[in-house]
């Protein structure tokens, strides 16, 4: 007799390919997925009584705590859910992962190697140990993603304890050997290696993540055993299900960077020509007590289906946008590694990259500037661009940025907002802040 078909919930309020891999595996599976989407999803207690809506026996925690605007909110709905339906990768696992501070603590705790790190909450204690460093050092937000938020420093240059209103830490840079900088993704699943690749720079970057331009190798097959430990060891250090495992090799052996629990995979997919999504879906399957053929699981896994998937919510169309009106020029709150400046910046959504000016990149400290790939924004200027790290805070949002800089000194606005910043907004051209009687330009 076939066991009825589980209904499997993938909890993401992003619209990432990885999410809809994920709901087209679980269908391939002989499934039926969920998408539980902030839109669709409602929760509501009576008495002792738990009903989510739309209901699913598992869920797949995929929200993305490094860009979420309210991760203590995002983390306390997850873990509503996890009292009364098994979850795979438990919110409390994933937003210990997304800390890095204190997924290095676990780490640490559990013998899995890392960097050296230091976080100083004050500014003589970080001067203090930054001595311990070296000459160049790393300098990285707590909370970060796809690289953003992690600056290559030197010793001679100014740091305080926070980037903006995020806190930042000082870590140990690893050398590797070649001329290219590169690190390994390993991702695992229920402690089992999908795939693994090593991940390149792109030129004249020191970062190797993909959405930066970099680039991948296969090496699933040769993977050392040591390393296959250490990756597995550090996904349950953290207590996370699944992850991708960041490490790479210095002087004195292999270290861990990153535990990421919400992973992208089209890199490793792109390498591997292996896809974690339908290992995921079957986790999931199997801890609400369902069965999947194993080679049906490996025949996936040879594909990465991210098309919009039948599961998509039917929602009837509001009459007003539910996303965040800007006016064509607002106060920006932008943040280097040494100071933040409030500004007047202006929108440009035919710009994939916003722009800032050189002046202002030197006064708050963004740097070291790195050289830009124009093939990563086919709307740009040709020729390699200039571009720093930057914090931006606009309208109650924070994020960072790969700005590109430019001499600006001609232009009223020294901050030009491109849809990498603007992407969830809704703009109002015919309001402007600088028309409100406002000072530009605060301390």
């Amino acid at each position: 007799m076939t066991d009825p078909p589980l209904r499997v919930g993938v909890l993401s309020f992003h619209d990432s390919k990885e999410s809809k891999a994920i709901c087209n595996a679980i269908e391939a599976l002989g499934h039926e997925p969920v998408w539980l989407r902030e839109k669709n999803v409602l929760v509501r207690f009576t008495d002792e009584e738990f009903s989510l809506e739309p209901d699913a026996d598992v869920v797949i925690n995929r929200l993305l705590l490094s860009t979420t605007k309210q991760p203590v909110e995002a983390v306390g709905f997850a873990n509503a859910i996890a009292h009364f339906r098994p979850i795979v990768n438990h919110p409390d696992a994933a937003a210990l992962a997304s800390h890095k501070i204190a997924a290095a603590a676990a780490l640490v705790a559990e013998g899995v190697p890392v960097p050296k790190t230091a976080l100083a909450l004050g500014s003589e204690p970080l001067s203090r140990v930054r001595p311990e460093f070296g000459a160049e050092h790393v300098y990285k937000t707590i909370v970060g993603t796809h690289g953003g938020g992690a600056w290559k420093v030197r010793r001679t240059d100014l740091l305080t304890g926070t980037v903006g209103t995020r806190r930042a830490f000082l870590q140990e840079l690893v050398a590797t050997a070649g001329e290219r900088p590169r690190d390994l993704r390993v991702y695992v699943v229920d402690d089992c290696v999908v795939g693994a690749m090593i991940r390149y720079a792109a030129d004249d970057d020191w970062r190797t993540n993909v959405a930066r331009g970099g680039s991948v190798e296969d090496v699933t097959g040769s993977l050392p055993a040591t390393v296959e430990s250490i990756a597995k060891r550090a996904t349950a250090a953290v207590g996370l299900d699944c992850a991708g495992v960041d490490l790479i090799e210095g002087e004195d052996g292999w270290v861990v960077l990153e535990v990421n629990p919400t992973a992208g995979f089209r890199g490793l997919y792109r390498a591997t020509g292996r896809s974690p999504a339908p290992d995921i879906a079957a986790l999931a399957i199997e801890r609400a007590g369902g069965t999947v053929a194993t080679d049906r699981v490996t025949t996936l896994r040879k594909t990465l289906d991210d098309s919009v998937p039948s599961c998509v919510p039917k929602l009837e169309p509001s009459a007003e946008s539910d996303a965040p009106t800007v006016g064509l020029t607002e106060r920006v709150v932008v943040s280097g590694t040494t100071d933040t400046r409030a500004v007047i910046g202006r929108a440009d959504t035919g710009r994939s990259q916003t722009r800032i000016d050189l002046q202002l990149a030197a006064a708050i400290g963004a740097g070291p500037i790195q050289v830009g790939d124009p093939a990563a924004s086919r709307d740009e200027t040709q020729g390699h661009q200039p571009v720093v790290d930057v914090v931006v805070g606009i309208a109650g949002t924070e994020r960072t940025v790969d700005a590109m800089v430019e001499d600006r000194s001609a232009s009223a606005y020294p901050l030009l907002l491109g849809r990498d910043v603007l992407g969830e907004f809704r703009i109002d051209v015919g309001r402007r802040y600088d028309e409100r009687g406002d000072d530009p330009f605060e301390e």
